[in-house]
């Protein structure tokens, strides 16, 4: 593992790469960011987004789109992955919302996690992108990151979440989140990393450097 001097420098050179990193999804409310994540399972932030404007342009909240009903619902996102399963959840999820917590987006880990189609990962997702918490969602870019420079090893995703938070100092918390992502899906991609464009490549203790990408 990297000792506390190189993660803190690993967390520097990345925030003044990217002073201020965020999501990739387009949003304008809790509930819209709720909902984009939930389409974002095994697809690309692209095709959400893509799918995602025209949906919101007519249905933004949880009324709005019990509403539309499930099989307009599913021509608004028929090109993303998972839709059938993605559009029963996001309907049951919206019902939720509206019975239990006044139509909004709960600020509660608990109360995230047990809406149809939220796991772990999305609910930190919410927590950190739209109430400012200082949680770390692993995906598999952060999960490869994490591994391959020696941040936080790990086998699991919670073990390599837990990992994180734990070397993590209190400064970077809140976007190391989104500082780790973003160097996964643009500099240590999965089959050749840019590790001649990487900025903490002499931190990075991954034994199959590439001296060109």
């Amino acid at each position: 593992m990297m000792d506390p001097l190189q993660i803190d420098q690993l967390y520097t050179r990345l925030r003044a790469a990217r002073p201020r990193p965020t999501t990739e999804l387009c949003y304008r409310s809790p509930f819209e960011l709720l909902i984009a994540v939930m389409l974002s399972a095994q697809s690309t932030d692209r095709k959400v987004n893509e799918a995602a404007g025209p949906l919101f342009a007519v249905a933004n909240t949880p009324q709005t789109i019990i509403a539309l009903g499930e099989e307009r619902l599913k021509g608004f996102i028929k090109t993303i992955g998972l839709y059938n399963t993605k559009a029963a959840n996001i309907l049951k999820t919206c019902a939720l919302l509206l019975e239990r917590h006044g139509g909004e987006v709960p600020r509660d880990r608990a109360a995230l996690e047990a809406l149809p189609g939220v796991g772990r990962k999305t609910a930190n997702v919410i927590l950190n992108t739209a109430f400012g918490e200082p949680t770390i969602a692993v995906d598999t870019h952060i999960f490869r990151v994490a591994n391959r420079t020696g941040l936080a090893p790990g086998r699991t995703v919670r073990e390599v979440e837990e990992g994180l938070l734990a070397a993590t100092p209190a400064a970077f918390k809140q976007d190391a989140h989104h500082w780790l992502i973003l160097h996964g899906r643009y500099i240590c991609t999965a089959r050749r990393p840019r590790c001649a464009a990487c900025p903490i490549r002499d931190l990075c203790q991954y034994p199959h450097k590439l001296e060109e990408s």
